[in-house]
């Protein structure tokens, strides 16, 4: 292996790079296909796609305050905690960890409801939306800066109906003021500012501001102060202003599925979204863009998913080889934690060395997946041993004894040296002096008589004066510390030393293991308890499909300990409703807040596919039975009759002013995508043709974007992809836990079939899934012994009982066939 030659380049977009618009104006054409392909957290912009539609003309805004662009100089930390506190709130009776680290701000917060809606009607205030997560580390700042500030605190108490909103609990609401400052800013992210007039209708947006004024530029008293006056004395104006740009918007979101229409040909939409992505990919170390570098885990599942039926063709093999060598350059880059498992958010430059250190659930969730379809594609052990890394640190790290998984853990921590400030990746960064300190043995046999310490300092690129360059290190939180990063192969390591390469490797997981003692001893960093429905169904799925294509017992019975989760906590029997989010109480109890939040389409259609993986690793009916159940009620709650497709949210909330539909994959698929795939295995399993054609409706009504920018929805792509070559159903006829069944089984899940659905006959004609679909009573053992079908377009193959047989059946489709 030739040695990684990894670049240490300047990010044009780093950690001191938030940018706030302030104005009530359309500064430029809005599309609503003008978003960013990854996430906008704590608003690192990203570029947007390619926008499919002529822009519409935008009214021009009556109030003005400001064109300025707010540079960051904020150090990034948080005060410290205490638990005697000077002010307390509304929000210390929320259950939203991020709620809660607002509960003694000298701001008179309220949740978002109902009486701050009544007390900003009677008392005719604006409302002043404040919009983040709890791991957000600009929100951070801004709570530091700004809202713990006494003399803001008044202004906002006195002067408007202050709100604090956690996005991952209503992510509906931050849509639609997320929409609204994208299309009035250029940009948007978190923490989100927004003014409301009494009637929820934004006026003015932005995302972070600095407290005062700086470099000729206002801060956030100066603009609050700017916009009471405005609202005084311009009022009017503001209010028209606020009432165009939501019917605007209404109008330029809206998606459809046109009369006659029909969803646009699978292979053309497939082979744009395959050289779109092709354009935007760096070859150097993979991933679609310089800096700032997301996972984009939905671009390679596509990029694998394309190779699959392209396997002969110049572009698949290209595909395959994007996909596999930016995961290849992400697990040996910095965004993996090489001590404690998991991976980062994103990477601030483009070599994935640097990351912004918070950890997110769904970024496990679906790296997991992609790691383990790398494993079955290429056969490489090394793939298969991320996946199992990533679930090792969510088993430890993010699970609650319920089942659950939480949600989040922050990028900031109090340094183990001491001292009051969090800085960013304290927890995970070391100095060189700390690494010889704990790992100062000779090894014997080594050239030089090489330490520990000289070993794992070659292998992982620590430096005696940090390996962070400056321009990745803007607030120097990261001076004199090191990322770790695979520089060298094993192999190159092990010559450079003179020793074995199973030698090298028995010393580095030494280290590590000495390394994660110390970290566990390391101040922690905040950690979300949240525990949220969808992220929960993206996890279920991970853990089901990682434990089937490993046969990992453990595994799949942590999915099926997600699953009855789900059932137990998050599914309202009585209501028939998901609900959103759940928490973990002081004693360690799963608790619920009242009124709860009812689940979004997210939850529905997440947790859908998770119990469809569930099924496919168990062979359990009562997971398919349940996800038909969830299906019916989503289709009643979120689907459109007129134009096709799902609304994100309820479409009869009147205190959410657009109805969206999702139109974007980027840090989470679109639930319309995942929908789309989810309808069309259901249908399969079911028998239910119109699951079919809705599947079909909801592809139509994305048409317009599926054909000219289709590298915004590669997981809607895929959906479409299935449609096309229709799903195997692959039927095996035996007794559960028979060895022969196993074996047939084993065959199966050792692939990446895309377009299969996986079901057991064992023998049982009043099973769920003989009673849905009968032709499967006809399905019999040959001579006793566990039997493989594999039918497709009302085709069925001959039966086969070997093993490799069916495997060679699955990949090149060569056997003899007969009718059914």
């Amino acid at each position: 292996m030739l040695r990684l030659a990894w670049r240490r380049s300047a990010s044009k977009h780093s950690r001191a790079g938030p940018t706030c618009v302030l104005t009530a104006a359309y500064s430029g054409a809005y599309s609503p296909q003008q978003k960013s392909q990854g996430d906008f957290r704590c608003f690192r912009q990203i570029p947007h796609p390619p926008s499919d539609r002529s822009p519409f003309l935008h009214p021009r805004a009556a109030c003005y305050l400001s064109p300025s662009v707010f540079m960051s100089m904020a150090s990034g930390s948080e005060g410290p905690s205490s638990t005697s506190h000077k002010h307390s709130n509304r929000l210390a009776k929320e259950r939203s960890p991020y709620l809660l680290q607002h509960a003694h701000n000298p701001v008179d917060w309220y949740p978002w409801g109902k009486d701050a809606f009544d007390k900003a009607k009677n008392e005719d205030k604006p409302i002043f939306l404040s919009v983040g997560y709890s791991t957000c580390h600009w929100c951070h700042v801004m709570e530091r800066e700004s809202f713990e500030d006494e003399e803001i605190g008044k202004i906002l108490s006195e002067n408007f109906v202050c709100i604090k909103l956690d996005r991952e609990e209503r992510p509906d609401v931050d849509k639609v003021y997320m929409t609204f400052v994208q299309a009035t800013s250029g940009g948007g992210g978190w923490p989100m500012s927004v003014w409301l007039t009494p009637e929820l209708r934004p006026f003015i947006g932005g995302t972070y501001f600095p407290p005062r004024d700086r470099g000729g530029r206002p801060g956030f008293k100066t603009v609050l102060t700017r916009i009471i006056d405005q609202w005084q004395n311009n009022r009017p104006a503001l209010e028209s202003s606020g009432e165009r740009i939501i019917e605007a918007l209404k109008k330029g979101t809206t998606i459809t599925a046109n009369a006659g229409q029909s969803p646009p040909l699978a292979p053309d939409v497939a082979n744009r979204c395959f050289q779109q992505l092709a354009h935007s990919y760096e070859e150097e170390y993979g991933g679609f863009r310089d800096a700032p570098k997301f996972p984009s885990p939905v671009n390679l599942m596509f990029l694998m998913s394309y190779w699959t039926v392209n396997r002969s063709t110049s572009e698949g093999v290209e595909a395959l080889q994007m996909a596999l060598h930016t995961l290849r350059m992400m697990a040996l880059g910095g965004i993996h934690d090489h001590i404690a498992q998991g991976f980062h958010r994103y990477s601030t430059d483009s070599s994935w060395h640097v990351p912004h250190f918070e950890k997110m659930l769904y970024d496990q969730a679906q790296l997991a997946v992609a790691y383990i379809t790398a494993s079955q594609v290429s056969g490489e052990q090394f793939f298969a041993e991320v996946a199992k890394d990533v679930l090792l640190y969510v088993s430890r790290d993010l699970s609650d004894k319920s089942g659950g998984f939480y949600s989040a853990e922050d990028a900031d921590s109090v340094p183990a040296s001491g001292g009051p400030e969090k800085r960013e990746g304290a927890f995970c960064v070391w100095t060189a002096s700390e690494v010889r300190e704990l790992l100062p043995d000779v090894v014997e046999g080594t050239a030089g008589n090489a330490t520990l310490a000289d070993i794992f300092m070659h292998h992982y690129g620590v430096k005696e004066q940090g390996n962070v360059a400056p321009e990745q290190d803007p607030h120097g939180e990261l001076q004199g510390q090191n990322v770790l990063i695979v520089r060298y192969s094993v192999e190159l390591t092990a010559a450079r030393f003179g020793i074995t390469v199973e030698k090298v490797n028995e010393l580095l997981a030494s280290a590590r293991a000495k390394m994660a003692v110390v970290r566990k001893s390391r101040p922690r960093p905040h950690l979300d308890t949240k525990m949220l429905a969808s992220w929960n169904g993206l996890m279920l799925s991970a853990y089901a499909r990682v434990g089937a294509v490993l046969g990992d017992k453990d595994l799949v019975e942590r999915a099926v300990k997600a699953g009855g989760f789900l059932k137990e906590h998050l599914w309202d029997a009585k209501q028939q409703t998901i609900l959103r989010s759940c928490y973990r109480g002081d004693q360690m109890e799963v608790q619920q807040i009242s009124p709860s939040i009812s689940g979004f389409l997210d939850d529905y259609a997440f947790i859908i596919c998770g119990l469809l993986d569930l099924y496919e690793a168990t062979l359990q009916t009562e997971w398919l039975q349940w996800a038909e159940e969830l299906q019916l009620r989503q289709d009643v709650l979120f689907w459109d009759d007129q134009g096709g497709g799902y609304f994100c949210s309820d479409p009869t909330d009147s205190t959410v002013l657009l109805q969206l539909k999702e139109d974007q994959d980027g840090a989470e698929p679109s639930a319309n995508s995942v929908s789309a795939f989810n309808l069309l295995r259901l249908s399969h399993y079911t028998g239910r043709q119109e699951w079919l054609q809705k599947s079909q409706q909801l592809l139509t009504a994305f048409s317009d974007r599926l054909t000219t920018v289709p590298i915004a929805l590669p997981e809607m792509v895929r959906a479409l992809m299935a449609q096309h070559y229709t799903l195997k159903q692959i039927v095996i006829c035996g007794q559960r836990d028979a060895p022969d069944t196993t074996s047939l089984l084993a065959a199966v899940k050792s692939l990446f079939l895309p377009y299969k659905v996986l079901m057991l006959a064992d023998g049982d004609t009043e099973s769920f899934l003989c009673q849905r679909l009968p032709i499967l009573s006809s399905m019999s053992q040959l001579r006793g012994v566990a039997t493989a079908y594999v039918c497709q377009d009302f085709t069925c193959s001959l039966p086969v009982t070997d093993p490799q047989e069916l495997r060679r059946l699955l990949l090149d489709g060569t056997t003899d066939t007969q009718i059914e």
